[in-house]
């Protein structure tokens, strides 16, 4: 009797775990980044800059862990209630981000939201298939929600003249976010920021990563790279170099706790990750929008040069 009650017992548990959104939450002693995992997409991934690449998933940091591809990342945030994907690579990277959320032990389909950084194929291409395969509403800024309803790069882009033979499946915004909204699952609290340095729809994101007791704030802080593709120049729209820099301002005032960027080597993710250097660096916004500012200087000293020809 004893020993088919606790069969009927063991079984009733298994049920409700195979119910529950993966693991329940981070372990406190699976705080830090996972050296090892980390390790694994290094010597995977070696010097490819394929953006759809297929990379192992490793933890960042507490419940957050990284899902994406060698070049272009994609952040798992966990929790009992359900979870926020951040970013949606290329279409050719979804297969390989849904099996690095299965291999975590969560199931795709605990997804609830997904939000992005900036309106790009590289990032936001895979939109359509993870909203299908998860089931997970979309969060966008309003013009990174117009341009990707539409499918078609923005004719004012600065890229583009590269972008516009990208084009990517429509995804209609369940919901339009600014600054300071918060987007919520269970304990979750993904906060905005828009930052239209990149893209006129660029949006960053922040939030709070625990394992146990243990926290800390992440910031997913987008691209703030001035690129350019002809016949566009920078020097002709000062108002896009006003844009870019108060984004810059922006950025440098805040905490930023553990940077990531949409391309990890950009934030040099996958070196900290590994313990090379600080995974939080007391002024890495500043760095990172400081890196932004001599971008934009450079692409304007280059412009003015060749006006000089």
């Amino acid at each position: 009797m004893k020993h088919a009650l606790s069969t009927q017992l063991r079984l009733i548990a298994a049920a409700v775990l195979a119910l529950a959104p993966g693991p329940l939450w981070a372990k406190p002693d699976a705080a830090g980044p996972d050296r090892a995992a980390t390790e694994a997409i290094v010597q995977q991934c070696g010097t490819t800059e394929d953006f759809s690449a297929p990379a192992p998933p490793a933890r960042l940091f507490g419940n957050t862990y990284y899902v994406g591809t060698c070049t272009v990342s994609v952040l798992l945030v966990a929790s009992p209630k359900g979870h926020v994907l951040v970013d949606a690579a290329t279409e050719q990277a979804v297969p390989s981000i849904l099996a690095n959320i299965r291999a975590l032990g969560f199931r795709p389909e605990d997804v609830r939201w997904i939000v992005t950084s900036h309106e790009h194929f590289d990032h936001v291409g895979g939109l359509a298939s993870l909203v299908r395969a998860t089931g997970a509403r979309v969060a966008l800024s309003a013009p990174a929600a117009a341009v990707i309803a539409s499918g078609k790069a923005d004719p004012d882009d600065s890229q583009f003249g590269s972008l516009k033979n990208f084009d990517v499946a429509p995804v209609t915004a369940d919901r339009i976010v600014t600054s300071g909204s918060v987007v919520q699952v269970g304990p979750l609290r993904l906060t905005a920021l828009l930052t239209p340095a990149h893209s006129t729809g660029s949006t960053s994101w922040s939030w709070q990563s625990c394992a146990g007791a243990e926290c800390r704030t992440i910031s997913y802080i987008d691209s703030i790279s001035a690129l350019a593709a002809p016949p566009y120049r920078f020097s002709d729209h000062p108002e896009v170099v006003a844009r870019f820099r108060r984004t810059f301002d922006a950025i440098a005032a805040r905490r930023c706790g553990v940077l990531v960027t949409p391309h990890p080597s950009v934030s040099t993710l996958f070196e900290r990750m590994r313990g090379e250097a600080p995974l939080d660096a007391n002024d890495a916004c500043q760095n990172y929008a400081s890196r932004g500012r001599g971008w934009l200087d450079a692409q304007l000293a280059k412009e003015a040069a060749e006006a000089q020809k």
